[in-house]
């Protein structure tokens, strides 16, 4: 029988991204055969896997069978943390949406932040997404707490020193669009990046909103909202990812 591994089948089921899975399995939460899974470890169609609890996928004919695709924009509410984890008492945005089926987010936006996030099924398609050497474009509005300068303009566009991080932040596309408003174009996402970059230049944010992921734009979509991608969206999504992120014919 063919051998996958086990990160792998848990992103293929829709459970969560595969370095997720990583940390489940690394904190014991899933078994194989009723055994403790060891990290690295392969499985085959014929293995029962339980995943916190709760039995994973099923088998037909041999093969197990992939839940179908799914791929939400939300437009997430400031006060909402985007983890799955318990550690933040918050509410956490797979409870806001509150799916039927089970979804889980692509990447993070801070708890203060709002705008767009994206839930999915599909563990390939986050690594996709995710991949830090892709540099995918993300886009925010962002008020700050003074007027917004040609110089403040000029040196985020150049690149930041992060001391906290002993990181330069990259080239980036940045536009004063009001007073005290900019939009900022990042192909990084370094934790809290815009927040520290405007610190260390002596600037305090005061709003945060991503409003695209590559080509997904938050568009007049409500706060604490949602909608599926649409078949033209995916498709464009799938061409800037270099081909398709999973073989199921796309279903809005």
């Amino acid at each position: 029988m063919e051998e996958i591994r086990l990160n792998k089948y848990l992103s293929e089921m829709g459970i969560c991204s595969r370095r997720e899975a990583d940390r489940l399995i690394e904190a014991g939460k899933v078994l194989v055969d009723g055994q403790t899974a060891p990290m690295g470890m392969k499985i085959t169609p014929d293995q029962k896997v339980v995943c916190d609890g709760k039995t994973v996928g099923m088998v037909e004919n041999g093969r197990r069978k992939k839940p179908k695709p799914v791929l939400l924009m939300v437009n997430k509410p400031r006060g909402i943390v985007s983890t799955t984890s318990d550690k933040d008492r918050a509410m956490n945005i797979v409870e806001l949406v509150k799916y039927p089926e089970r979804v889980y987010p692509v990447g993070r936006l801070d708890k203060d932040s709002e705008g767009l996030i994206l839930l999915t099924n599909q563990g390939d398609l986050v690594n996709k997404i995710m991949k830090a050497s892709n540099g995918h474009e993300k886009e925010y509005v962002v008020t700050v707490d003074k007027p917004v300068t040609a110089k403040f303009i000029e040196k985020m566009s150049a690149g930041v020193y992060l001391d906290e991080l002993d990181v330069t932040t990259r080239e980036c596309e940045v536009r004063a669009t009001g007073k005290r408003e900019f939009t900022i174009i990042l192909t990084q996402g370094l934790n809290r990046q815009i927040r520290r970059m405007c610190e260390t230049l002596g600037f305090h944010v005061q709003t945060l909103k991503r409003v695209r992921i590559m080509n997904l734009r938050l568009g007049n979509l409500k706060t604490g909202t949602y909608r599926k991608v649409s078949k033209e969206e995916y498709e464009e999504l799938c061409e800037l990812l270099d081909g398709p992120a999973f073989e199921e014919e796309w279903e809005e």
